[in-house]
């Protein structure tokens, strides 16, 4: 028994992640963090979701959260600022504005999250107060004809934030009025293109000339 524990080769001291690993292990769980608390606060809201609950979403101890982010709080504005960022890729100007209100659409189709965690932010309250929106490019577009001059750029906002939340928010209402499911890919086409076309409605009968 001595003589087996003699020629066991000696264990070789635990080697210390290289710091490209720990950046590569760090960026990991802030991915997975940020991943689970989009599910938790789509399912549940910013109040009803756990802080517990996110951290066993993902796989991690829950005393990363307030190491990354500081919190609770600290997630759900990392989220807002998260899509922020995917709407500058999003909001291009050179689109024409049904072409611009399809994309969201087909986004929404793709993952329905930042929808209902506007829903829930709306029903119940955010940890933010909202910032006011932009309609700058709106009215821009308003002014090229894109939009007729007698609409409120405010209110053709709120229709269009309308209309691509539509089918998450009332996915009954979907099946009562189109006879089919939200997720169908024959209704997301048909729903698609009847979107195109009201929002090319909207627009100035005789757009404006330009000099």
């Amino acid at each position: 028994m001595e003589e087996k524990q003699r020629q066991q080769p000696p264990k070789k001291p635990r080697r210390a992640p290289a710091p490209t690993e720990r950046k590569l292990d760090s960026e990991r769980s802030r991915r997975l963090l940020l991943d689970a608390a989009m599910d938790e606060f789509a399912e549940k809201g910013y109040a009803g979701a756990r802080v517990q609950d996110i951290a066993d979403r993902a796989g991690l101890n829950k005393q990363l959260i307030s190491y990354y982010f500081g919190g609770k709080e600290g997630l759900y504005r990392e989220l807002q600022q998260q899509w922020l960022r995917r709407e500058e890729t999003i909001a291009d100007p050179g689109l024409p504005l049904d072409e611009l209100i399809a994309r969201y659409l087909e986004l929404t189709f793709a993952d329905p999250r930042p929808t209902r965690l506007m829903l829930w932010k709306g029903l119940t309250g955010g940890a933010l107060e909202p910032e006011p929106e932009d309609l700058s490019g709106l009215r821009r577009r308003q002014a090229d004809g894109e939009l007729a001059e007698d609409l409120d750029p405010a209110a053709a906002m709120m229709l269009f934030i309308s209309m691509v939340s539509a089918p998450v928010a009332m996915p009954h209402l979907v099946r009562q009025l189109f006879g089919t499911d939200p997720d169908s890919p024959e209704f997301r086409e048909h729903y698609t293109e009847q979107l195109r076309r009201i929002v090319r409605h909207l627009a100035q009968a005789t757009p404006p000339i330009r000099p």
